[in-house]
């Protein structure tokens, strides 16, 4: 059976995200989990310095599938990945139905980085981000999390720690702390756009 919208908005609330693996979809609710913690989030030093640069142009909602696309390409390092054709049909539905968003990061009029995910009140879920261009998808995590604290967002989700979200400030937390911290920022209602 195809992954449908409204059962990937029912497992997000309850805490749980898929991955597509050669035989099938499976699911995952980690225990410990990663969260960006929204009052906490640390910009370092030297994208500080880029940032002022304004190298590039930020868009949001311009190129969903764009940049799905662009995050399930193979790179150096993985080949293979858990974003299939049949995920960028199910998320695209559910940006058509306004709860998936892309923020984007363009230059000369060319898409070169970027993240999706999923928003639901004021809890959004980090799904995947890329870069073509050095900092590209670090500018964009840094415009999420600007448009997530001015509208008083109260979770985002990050999944798994990476050393790169480490440096942004990210944490792990108990699957319980999680889903406690989960149903409060379900329960706060909230839009990402305001469309």
């Amino acid at each position: 059976m195809p992954l449908s919208p409204l059962e990937l908005l029912y497992a997000y609330s309850q805490g749980i995200f898929p991955m597509a693996h050669e035989d099938g979809i499976y699911w995952y609710d980690p225990d410990p989990r990663a969260i960006l913690p929204l009052d906490s989030f640390h910009v370092p030093r030297s994208l500080q310095r880029v940032l002022k640069k304004r190298l590039f142009e930020i868009r949001v909602n311009t190129a969903f599938a764009g940049v799905m696309r662009a995050c399930a390409a193979p790179r150096p390092g993985r080949e293979e990945t858990w974003i299939s054709d049949e995920f960028i049909d199910a998320y695209s539905q559910l940006h058509q139905m306004g709860y998936a968003h892309s923020v984007e990061a363009w230059q000369d009029g060319q898409l070169v980085g970027g993240l999706y995910g999923v928003a639901i009140n004021s809890f959004f879920a980090g799904e995947s981000m890329f870069s073509h261009q050095r900092d590209a998808s670090k500018v964009a995590l840094v415009a999420l999390v600007r448009r997530l604290q001015a509208r008083r967002f109260l979770l985002l989700d990050v999944q798994f720690t990476t050393p790169h979200l480490v440096r942004f400030g990210a944490v792990e937390i108990s699957r319980a702390a999680y889903h406690a911290r989960l149903a409060q920022a379900l329960q706060h209602k909230n839009r990402f756009t305001n469309d």
